[in-house]
């Protein structure tokens, strides 16, 4: 009470914190009268004037108004739309690396160039992520024209782009991409062995559109980049042939989760079987260096016990199919992960193929954490703030709108069954279509569509079906919804960033029916007809109540349902929302099937019937927000295990620059060989024994074996008090001297070599440490039974198991520099990267973002893409003038060009073909 007393007499925080930019804003708007008064000339020159301004002390903070009014002059006489106040607030947030939060058209396309400009102005190069390729290309084009007039360049990242067309790209002061290619390119670029490879820059500033979707939505999946592992067939095939042995009182089994449990008996029986295979390092199961085997004996026991022949998978041509649990129908192409498919062809017999190992991998969370400032800006993001302060540590400004909100906002109804609901909802969408008023149907699912559309052919209502696959074809579809009496239906996620304008939108119309008539004058009466046909309808949508937004169900975030809302009522304009609910909607049945609610919706309400109360509203909301907090926690896990990671592959990484970047590694592979020749002593001479104990022929056998010399031990040991560090400097010396004599004349290739050694064997391990890692998360949860905590048990073993991998790194390349011998008159070549796989699966439709843009590509994509056989002669020379390298890739006549001009295609490279 006092809390919302105090709220009304000072306002909220945040509107005291937006009330608190306004002298900012007048700062803005002094400049304007004068920056009007310039010349095209004199306005571009300002870049150059902000240049010499920050070069002589001034700070960006410093600049921000004059440079803010400046972009919005450019933007009147470039694309003809003035930045609102509330536009100019929204970019100063940006700025300050928090997230503007501001409804569905109110121009958060417009808001990123002020903060975005600012922030390029550096040359340090500032990245705009959007969620697909289509924005991407967009917004790089559109809001592409305003930097390039004030002197800034602008490049695009797209999939099927060449080495070479990435990094200028990347070069660019500022940089249109996907959160994906952005990813991909980081962990693609530390795979790489010259650092005149790798296509990013330095990491400075990003600004995240639709930053709900990308930071949390997407997040809960990481970004991984695999590629075939070496053959572990006759592993597969060692541990299902124990695992087909095992009673069946020595395991448990939980059908619902498929997850098999060995009884302490079980483990102990597995451990001598292992043992008596050679398959155990020791005599104990769960040791960190059993780690892989465990891995395995989990798969084939799932495989063995849990998956059934012909109702999980058929066997087919010598292929395991895996069957669709919900469908029945064959999933040709799709594959278990972790060994699992690999397991189940060892338990049929068939042919085992080899199964794709990690090779990288990172999350969303950690990979915007890299960027010193990071910003973001969607139409919902205020019941997720806690998340993005925790995990991003950015605050959420609430923008207030430029006109008030004008939509109205009705109660939920509540129906007994899903068939009911929607024969309410297609009723009610033939109303209103027939009354004039457009109409958007946001769904939960692609099936929930398909439904829905079944329903409303029964009614006779023609309609639009889309979902989020096809992020083009939406856009224009979407851009259309408000037109009169249309109806779309859509899943909750397609169309974002494309704004539904009443009456229709006069871009996208004239790009799709004037795409093919030429400029002139004929062209230019017809965009003038259709422009004045919008604006007719446009009233006649008004008079009719403006967009009307249903919910088919609510979703487990408020946030997504949010979203849907407030695609109406845009700039003031007037709408309506309204969400229907039944007992069989996923959300509902969080109540359980015998609680009150259900018990009371069954038997007070008859075939057809509705109720809305706010007392079910606020139930319903209470769940939603149960919901949340489960799947925060979930992505907050996921950032947890991957934070253990991150720390390691931050060292890795930074040692890879570091080997690149250096002229001579010598001192490097030195003090590796010191340090092997340390270990091989210490593990031969442990301290605090006596000499008699020492094993001085493991010792010589060692050394044989790594350091290529066979030292005179024995007669070192003849001397009266020898001591392990004597035997420790004499192995050193001689390994030193066979060093020194095998590099003679040679240093400079020698060097070459060291370096292409170093990297190899620092790749191969980290590789093979991911793999292990991996196995370790599957695993590491079945020491909560023995009341230790998973999190804390991953982060000891990591430990250990990365200091055990150094140590590995250095034996070897000790061992493989002191046993070659160097026989080519140059170093070899560059190795290629490896075709290699991305995989990211969408979170809301379970599929492969990376594999929804190649056709027949599944469950991965080649990372590669079409231009990867191009892509060696693209590094060695740019695209010569009047040819045409993008030929074969099949692109659009009006799409934006993949050099990154900034010119539609048929104006650029495609004007040569």
């Amino acid at each position: 009470m006092f809390g919302a007393i105090a709220k009304a007499v000072f306002g909220s925080s945040n509107e005291r914190y937006v009330k608190s930019l306004d002298k900012i804003v007048k700062q803005i708007a002094a400049f304007e009268p004068a920056l009007e008064a310039l010349s095209d000339e004199e306005l571009q020159a300002q870049t150059a004037k902000f240049r010499e301004m920050l070069e002589g002390g001034k700070t960006l903070d410093d600049i921000l108004p004059e440079a803010f009014a400046t972009v919005r002059e450019a933007s009147k006489r470039v694309l003809g739309m003035r930045h609102f106040d509330v536009q100019m607030i929204g970019g100063i947030v940006l700025h300050r690396g928090e997230i503007a939060e501001m409804r569905t058209g109110e121009g958060k396309t417009l808001v990123a160039t002020l903060a975005t400009y600012l922030n390029a102005i550096e040359g340090k190069g500032v990245h705009v992520v959007t969620v697909n390729d289509y924005l991407a290309r967009r917004d790089a084009e559109w809001m592409g024209q305003i930097y390039r007039f004030l002197g800034l360049t602008v490049g695009v990242i797209v999939p099927n782009l060449s080495e070479y067309e990435r990094r200028e790209a990347y070069e660019c002061d500022i940089t249109y991409a996907t959160n994906n290619e952005l990813g991909f390119d980081y962990l693609r670029d530390n795979m790489k062995h010259e650092r005149s490879q790798m296509v990013h820059r330095p990491f400075n500033y990003a600004i995240v559109d639709e930053v709900d979707s990308i930071l949390i939505d997407e997040a809960r999946t990481p970004l991984i980049i695999s590629g075939p592992t070496d053959d572990k067939s006759e592993l597969y095939i060692q541990v299902d042939a124990i695992v087909k042995q095992l009673p069946e009182d020595l395991y448990e089994k939980d059908e619902k989760t498929k997850n098999i449990t060995l009884t302490e008996d079980g483990v102990e029986w597995a451990e001598r079987q292992l043992e008596a295979a050679g398959l155990l390092v020791g005599s104990n199961l769960y040791d960190v260096e059993n780690t892989q085997v465990v891995h395995h004996l989990d798969q084939s026991l799932k495989a063995n016990v849990m998956f059934k022949r012909d109702i999980d998978y058929v066997v087919e041509g010598g292929k395991v199919v895996i069957i669709d649990e919900f469908t029945g129908r064959k999933m040709e192409g799709r594959r278990w992960s972790n060994g699992l498919h690999q397991a189940v062809e060892a338990k049929e017999g068939v042919t085992i193929e080899p199964e794709n190992q990690t090779m990288a991998s990172i999350t969303f969370q950690n990979y915007f954490r890299m960027y010193p400032k990071l910003s973001g800006m969607t139409g919902t993001a205020a019941t997720e703030a806690a998340e993005f302060f925790d995990i991003y540590k950015m605050n959420v400004v609430t923008i207030p709108t430029n006109v008030p909100v004008q939509r109205i906002d009705e109660e939920d109804e509540f129906y007994k069954n899903t068939t009911d609901k929607f024969a309410a909802i297609a009723k009610l969408i033939k109303e209103k279509s027939d009354s004039g008023q457009p109409v958007l149907v946001g769904t939960v699912s692609i099936e929930k569509s398909e439904l829905l559309s079944e329903f409303l052919n029964k009614e006779g209502v023609k309609h639009n079906v889309l979902n989020a696959r096809f992020h083009e074809m939406e856009a224009h579809i979407v851009a259309q919804a408000g037109r009169l009496g249309a109806v779309t239906v859509a899943t909750n996620m397609a169309g974002r960033g494309t704004d539904i304008k009443l009456g229709g939108n006069a871009e996208f119309r004239i790009e799709d029916e004037l795409k093919d008539m030429p400029e002139g004058p004929e062209r230019d009466a017809r965009i003038a007809a259709i422009e004045a046909e919008i604006e007719a309808e446009k009233q006649q949508v008004l008079a009719a109540g403006g967009l009307c937004v249903i919910g088919t169900e609510r979703h487990e975030s408020r946030r997504i349902d949010n979203q849907l809302r407030g695609r109406s009522g845009r700039q003031g304009d007037p709408g309506l929302s309204k969400f229907y609910l039944c007992l069989e909607d996923d959300l509902l049945r969080i109540f359980g099937p015998d609680t009150l609610f259900s018990k009371m919706m069954n038997s007070n309400l008859a075939d057809g019937e509705a109720i809305g109360s706010r007392w079910l509203s606020k139930a319903i909301e209470t769940a939603q927000k149960k919901v949340e907090a489960r799947n925060y926690d979930i992505r907050k896990q996921v950032v947890e295990y991957d934070d253990v990671m991150n720390d390691q592959r931050k060292v890795i990484y930074e040692q890879r620059a570091d080997i690149m970047d250096a002229e001579a590694l010598d001192d490097v592979v030195e003090d590796m060989r010191r340090d092997t020749v340390n270990s091989l002593v210490g593990d031969a001479c442990p301290p605090g024994s006596y000499p008699e104990q020492w094993d001085i022929e493991g010792l010589k056998a060692r050394s044989i074996e790594v350091l290529g010399i066979e030292p005179p031990i024995e007669d070192w040991l003849a001397e009266d008090g020898i001591e392990p560090e004597d035997i420790e400097q004499r192995l050193s010396e001689a390994a030193d001297a066979k060093m020194a004599a095998k590099v003679g004349e040679d240093a400079s290739i020698w060097r070459q070599v060291e370096k292409q050694i170093l990297l190899d064997r620092l790749d191969h391990y980290w590789k093979e440490h991911l793999a292990t890692l991996d196995a370790l998360r599957q695993v590491v949860f079945l020491r909560a039974y023995a009341q230790k905590q998973p999190i804390n048990e991953y982060k000891q073993e990591a430990f250990g198991l990365f200091e055990r991998m150094l140590g590995a790194i250095r034996e070897d390349v000790t061992r493989i520099l002191m046993n070659s011998e160097l026989r080519m008159p140059e170093p070899a070549p560059l190795p290629e990267l490896p075709e290699f796989l991305t995989s990211h699966i969408d979170p809301f439709t379970g599929e492969n973002d990376a594999a929804a843009r190649t056709p027949g590509a599944d469950t991965m994509l080649s990372a590669l893409g079409a231009g990867a056989a191009a892509s060696a002669a693209a590094l060695a020379a740019p695209p010569v003038a009047g040819e045409d390298p993008y030929a074969g890739m099949g692109l659009s006549r009006n799409a934006l060009c993949p050099c990154g001009s900034g010119q539609k295609y048929k104006h650029c490279h495609g004007a040569a073909s």
